[in-house]
């Protein structure tokens, strides 16, 4: 929570300047004027010791960092998302490579990719083996393998992660 000018209620506050320096225990009326003649914000940084420590800081600026640092947080906090991109053993060139070209822009995006092959008989399992490895080498420059092959019942599946 950002506290600026006029929202702040303390009757003192520990003033810094623009430039890092400490202008002293003040009053709030006092910091917010001075705030206004240097045509900066009062911004309080904490609100846990009295008098709570303010610094003047440029018109905007503070909103500004407090917005980068909320997205900073967003971007640590939304680890890597895994996509599915469905196949089949029986798949088309033309459609291999829009599926491929699809891979690519997941991982160089910071997506994990899941590559399942639906398998339709029995005797499609080594092909879907086969596909899933040659998909693997045409994205072993953005990705690397997460886990093995993975062969059970109906489908063939791997984790591409991004490097």
């Amino acid at each position: 929570m950002l506290l600026m000018n006029e929202k702040i209620k303390a009757s003192e506050v520990a003033l810094t300047g623009l430039d890092g320096e400490d202008l002293g225990i003040v009053s709030r009326d006092e910091a917010l004027s001075l705030a206004r003649q240097a045509k900066a914000d009062l911004v309080c940084t904490s609100l846990l010791s009295s008098p709570p420590p303010c610094r003047l800081t440029a018109r905007g600026a503070a909103k500004q960092t407090a917005l980068q640092e909320k997205r900073a947080e967003r971007v640590q906090e939304g680890a890597v998302k895994t996509k599915e991109i469905r196949l089949t053993a029986q798949i088309e060139d033309h459609d291999y490579d829009t599926k491929l070209r699809q891979s690519e822009k997941l991982l160089a995006s910071g997506h994990a990719v899941l590559l399942t092959v639906k398998l339709a008989g029995a005797k499609e399992g080594a092909m879907a083996k086969e596909l899933l490895e040659r998909m693997l080498k045409a994205l072993a420059s953005l990705g690397e393998r997460e886990t093995g092959i993975q062969v059970s019942g109906k489908q063939v599946a791997v984790k591409v992660k991004p490097r």
